[in-house]
């Protein structure tokens, strides 16, 4: 799980503090510290905290466990389907 926060973004609600508070910490009343490699065990806590988050500063690469640490592509469009004449 890899996790990046826009900090051009954040607005500091401290949301995420407050769900997460192993992983996310304000120092100050505006700026935010962040564990960007947090353990596994905080997996549900962050997931709370990015989808609480009013600014949708909060990114997370591989929340699902088994998934990729990195986005994986999408692709659009009608599914393929073999063409045999019938």
């Amino acid at each position: 799980m890899r996790i990046v926060v826009d900090l051009n973004k954040c607005q500091g609600y401290a949301q995420c503090a407050f769900l997460a508070p192993d992983v996310f910490t304000m120092h100050g009343e505006e700026a935010l510290l962040y564990d960007p490699r947090a353990a596994d065990e905080h997996r549900d806590a962050v997931a709370r905290a990015a989808a609480a988050c009013p600014v949708q500063a909060i990114t997370v690469e591989g929340l699902h466990q088994g998934a990729p640490a990195e986005p994986e592509q999408v692709l659009t469009g009608a599914p393929w389907e073999p063409r045999d004449g019938r």
